[in-house]
């Protein structure tokens, strides 16, 4: 079966360093991949190469079998919800109009806006009166809510999310993770996740990829990396996080 998305030799460097050195990528279409590893490795810029905001110095990324280009990225981003940490929200926006903007400006009506925003509300757990709130007006955690509820507002095909919850305290953390698996589960979409903890990409990822300086190191399941690792660096990163789930 041919990947949703494949990045093909890539590699990119900034003034002379290397943050991805050639690899070669395959995202398969409806399972969560986690890109994992320590800072630096790579794992953001691959993410924002997936979507078309970082190009590659080598290689190309394919975006259903049709090259990423810098003229294509704007059409295909459309059709991808990306979540940053800390939201990424528009402050002087509401939440309505910051996870409604984009539809708006497809042309989207009232009705189908709302529509919409009720099934994502209830989706994300989010009460009706917070599409009237600013995101200074937030939480941590709901602000979190209302970036993934306007990551999934055009229903994309690919959805990616860069340190979704690093910024969280421990309770809110683990309950956004809860909430973040069964939606990835109900709706089937392929995910591509960035994270630095291993206990979270075990919790929530299918595949992860293990990252070093800009190199993947191993790809498999939580339980390839922690049984089966594949050099000295694999070990090593397993045996510093503080648990893994059961």
């Amino acid at each position: 079966m041919r990947p949703l998305l494949l990045l093909d030799n890539v590699s990119r460097a900034f003034q002379g360093v290397p943050a991805v050195r050639p690899l070669t990528l395959a995202i398969p279409e409806g399972r969560t991949t986690v890109l994992v590893g320590p800072s630096g490795s790579g794992k953001s810029t691959l993410l924002r190469m997936m979507v078309g905001l970082v190009r590659p110095d080598t290689g190309q990324v394919l975006f259903e079998g049709r090259p990423l280009t810098a003229e294509s990225a704007p059409a295909e981003r459309r059709r991808m919800g990306l979540v940053l940490q800390g939201g990424g929200l528009f402050p002087h926006l509401s939440v309505e109009d910051n996870a409604a903007l984009v539809a708006r400006y497809l042309g989207w009506d009232g009705p189908r806006v709302a529509a919409r925003l009720q099934v994502l509300l209830d989706r994300v757990q989010l009460p009706a009166t917070v599409l009237r709130r600013y995101p200074a007006e937030l939480s941590g955690g709901q602000r979190q809510r209302v970036s993934l509820l306007r990551a999934l507002m055009l229903e994309p095909a690919l959805l990616l999310l860069d340190e979704p919850l690093g910024a969280l305290d421990p309770i809110t953390r683990s309950e956004l993770q809860e909430d973040l698996r069964a939606t990835f589960q109900a709706l089937g979409t392929t995910v591509v996740l960035v994270t630095h903890d291993l206990g979270e990409a075990a919790y929530l990822g299918d595949t992860l990829v293990l990252l070093r300086e800009g190199r993947v190191v191993q790809s498999g399941t939580a339980e390839d990396l922690v049984r089966r690792p594949a050099e000295d660096f694999v070990e090593r990163f397993v045996r510093a996080q503080r648990a893994l789930p059961r």
